[in-house]
């Protein structure tokens, strides 16, 4: 029967190459020049850290961390901005997470999304991912240009098309 399945994955290389072109745009840029601007990135956790000195180069550093993934094609909103938060040293600190997977009530409203098309097709939640099963491939793509149309926030990506 065929089947494919909706998740939400990243690339660790992918964005550990995001970041450092992000770090040298950085040094590059007239506006940085003699600033201290750093970006972390938590390997492990997928976590990026961001310390730079006011608001308008936080801001320049959000801007050009979203270009650098979309040219790496990683969706920007996988980027999950914290709270600025302010240094000892006068400085601005921000935590970005990196998204991974889709959670349970994302999954939810996806497979109420399916369910709401009506045709004759299986959507199961299966940990970070949901697999749609149905008898006819054409439902199946039915299925993923809905999906793609619809306001979901949540990146995901199609794979495994059996």
């Amino acid at each position: 029967m065929p089947s494919f399945d909706i998740v939400n994955k990243v690339d660790h290389q992918e964005v550990d190459n995001a970041v450092n072109n992000t770090l040298k745009e950085v040094a590059t840029r007239y506006d940085f020049r003699g600033s201290v601007t750093s970006i972390e990135l938590n390997k492990k956790d997928m976590i990026l850290t961001i310390h730079t000195e006011d608001e308008m180069k936080m801001r320049a550093v959000k801007e050009m961390l979203s270009v650098a993934f979309s040219k790496r094609s990683i969706n920007p909103r996988n980027i999950k901005f914290g709270k600025e938060e302010p240094t000892s040293k006068g400085h601005l600190k921000l935590t970005a997470t990196i998204l991974q997977g889709i959670d349970k009530d994302e999954a939810r409203a996806i497979v109420k999304e399916i369910k709401g098309l009506k045709l004759k097709v299986q959507p199961a939640i299966q940990d970070d991912q949901v697999r749609v099963t149905g008898k006819k491939i054409d439902d199946l793509q039915t299925v993923i240009q809905h999906l793609k149309a619809s306001r979901i926030e949540t990146p995901m990506q199609f794979v495994n098309m059996k």
